[in-house]
């Protein structure tokens, strides 16, 4: 296992790895730094001259006239000194600044390059926290803390030479305190320190996560009066934050109590140093150095304090790198050499099984979301998969997409592996819509135009009147111009989802994938969006009769007429067949089935005696 210094240069090494041709000016303000530190001790020379001549002329204090010399000197080296700090400051961040944004620059040409099941995994607010947050802790650590350090290694140096060089007794007294603090320190910043400073990350990484998560909720919050309790695991990420701070406070509590008394007892040490010392009388110079000593020895708890803060800089850098690389060791899917086109778009399941990765339950053994699965679905046909949340619905429909490839087993387009169809012929292949589709900050036009680049506008529009969209057009202020999002209109859930259906309209791919693209719509919102969803499953030219559908639904009215219904539980496909098949079999889906129309004649019924009831 690596010592903490081995881990701290090669952190070093990693980030410099980053700053290319700027990291000349990285050491380069390492040496100002140390410059900067060493200048900054002079004016203490001079003040222990200023102290000198005026006690050898007192109380004649006329007679001092090298003092104003001596005073102006001193100010000429403190200013230097700022100067030259500030020199160290602008090379450190350049450098920093440059670190900061390559690794920006990788971690988002890495992502961009993953699957889509990779940062669905993470999460985006812990993604985002890794590429904003993480590079910033470097760029902090390279601009401010290694310049710092190298400053804080040359302070005691100089000081240990000006503390023994006038008095090596009073000097001696003022080093204990140091010693005891440093001590102190140690124990604050060891190997402890560092598993506590890397299970506070994971804390501010999971609520930052569940945060986001929260935030994208509340429309349901609001529709079903739920509360904050009902998102139990953005509660007990904040529970368990709050509980590992308090806790984390109360450990360090007593030791930074006793660090803080030793760094500033220094003064208790001089103090008794100089009754024992002045016992056979007191003379200029032992008056001259106490005083001195008194007046520089402040520095002392300083640099400590200062080395203190660094060395948790250090485990926060060494955390962060740790998480960056976690995203940059994450494998992007293999790529095919030739360019394979499937011949038509039947999908093919053959023996696929797939298992989550969760590395913080590596004790437990894996679950297969997926065992076994093997399906048809011919060209053209609607399917619809079914079944209790945990079923394996939503990683079967992420797998023929490719979003991560299955761990056993194959899926095929147009008998074709998918993993020998390139990534761009693949996305050409398939359009998705998922029961939470996002729009970007952009115009209603470009949000659409992303399913074909290079479509005109007038072909926009006609996918915006297909996704039963012109009403949502006709009151917007600027029609298909208008910006959705910060600056510009917010859109319900039942409306951003039907202009997520105009953009796979306008894609216009034979597969289509549907993750319940009603959840969120209201009843008016439901029946418009079923109609998109009609236009877009039938398709939009004579080219494209027809699409192979893949339906996941909680609505089971919405799925009567599909060719095939697969019903999912556990992973595994428990029953298959048609609509009236499933019901006359009596098993699981009939069972469903029942359940459902109790509720929805449940609900009519209410709502026919006036009763605001939610199903």
């Amino acid at each position: 296992m690596k010592t903490f210094s081995e881990k701290k240069k090669s952190n070093l090494s990693r980030l410099m790895g980053y700053a290319g041709g700027h990291r000349i000016l990285t050491y380069l303000s390492w040496v100002l730094s140390v410059m900067s530190a060493l200048l900054a001790l002079v004016p203490f020379w001079y003040i222990w001259r200023i102290i000198h001549d005026i006690l050898e002329v007192s109380p004649d204090f006329v007679e001092a006239g090298n003092v104003t010399g001596y005073g102006r000197s001193a100010v000429l080296f403190a200013v230097i000194s700022i100067v030259v700090y500030i020199a160290a400051l602008m090379c450190s961040h350049m450098s920093a600044f440059r670190v900061a944004a390559n690794i920006r620059k990788e971690l988002m040409r890495h992502i961009t390059a993953l699957p889509l099941g990779v940062t669905e995994k993470y999460g985006s607010g812990k993604l985002r926290r890794i590429v904003n947050t993480s590079s910033t802790a470097t760029e902090n650590f390279l601009a401010h803390r290694l310049p710092d350090k190298a400053g804080a290694i040359a302070t005691p140096i100089g000081l240990l030479f000006l503390l023994l060089a006038f008095d090596w007794r009073l000097g001696l007294l003022s080093l204990v305190p140091v010693v005891l603090g440093f001590l102190i320190m140690m124990k604050m910043t060891g190997k402890d320190m560092e598993k506590r400073m890397e299970q506070y990350q994971n804390a501010l990484a999971d609520m930052s996560n569940e945060a986001v998560e929260y935030v994208r909720g509340v429309p349901v919050v609001k529709t079903f009066g739920q509360t904050i309790f009902s998102f139990k695991r953005f509660k007990d990420a904040i529970d368990n934050y709050e509980t590992w701070v308090i806790a984390y406070t109360k450990g360090l509590r007593l030791p930074m109590m006793f660090y803080t008394t030793a760094i500033n007892g220094v003064f208790a040490f001089l103090i008794a140093g100089g009754i024992l010392f002045t016992r056979g009388g007191v003379t200029n110079e032992l008056l001259l150095n106490l005083i001195f000593y008194i007046v520089i020895t402040p520095v002392i708890g300083t640099t400590l304090t200062k080395i203190m803060f660094m060395s948790e800089d250090a485990m926060i850098v060494g955390d962060a790198i740790n998480r960056i690389d976690e995203v940059l060791n994450e494998k992007p899917l293999s790529e095919s050499s030739v360019n394979n086109i499937p011949k038509d778009n039947g999908i093919t399941l053959e023996h696929v099984s797939y298992a989550y990765d969760d590395k913080e339950s590596q004790a437990i053994p894996k679950k297969n979301a997926l065992n076994d699965v093997s399906l048809s679905i011919k060209p053209g046909q609607t399917v619809a998969l079914v079944g209790a949340s945990g079923g394996g619905k939503t990683t079967l429909a992420n797998i023929v997409t490719r979003f991560f490839d299955p761990g056993e087993g194959r899926v095929l387009i147009g008998n074709t592996d998918i993993r020998d169809i390139p990534k761009e012929t693949l996305m050409n292949k398939v359009s998705f819509v998922f029961q939470n589709s996002r729009l970007i900050k952009a115009s209603i036009l470009e949000n659409v135009r992303m399913g074909k680049p290079a479509a005109t506008r007038e072909e926009i529009a006609h996918a915006l009147e297909a996704a039963q969209c012109l009403d949502i057009i006709e009151k917007l202020p600027n029609g298909i111009d208008t910006v959705v999002g910060t600056k510009g209109v917010f859109l319900s859930g039942g409306e951003q989802q039907r202009i997520a259906i105009a953009r796979a309209i306008l894609k216009n791919a034979p597969v289509l994938i549907l993750d319940e693209a009603t959840a969120f719509a209201d009843p008016d919102n439901e029946v418009r969006v079923q109609q998109a969803l009609s236009a877009l499953s039938k398709g939009e030219s004579a080219d494209s009769p027809g699409k192979t559908v893949i339906m996941i639904a909680h609505r089971l009215s919405s799925i009567t007429d599909a060719d095939c219904i697969y019903v999912l539980q556990d992973g595994e496909i428990a029953e298959s067949g048609t609509h009236k098949e499933l019901i006359e079999k009596g098993g699981i889906f009939a069972k469903m089935w029942k359940n459902y129309s109790e509720a929805v004649e449940w609900k009519i019924l209410n709502e026919n005696k006036g009763l605001e009831v939610n199903v």
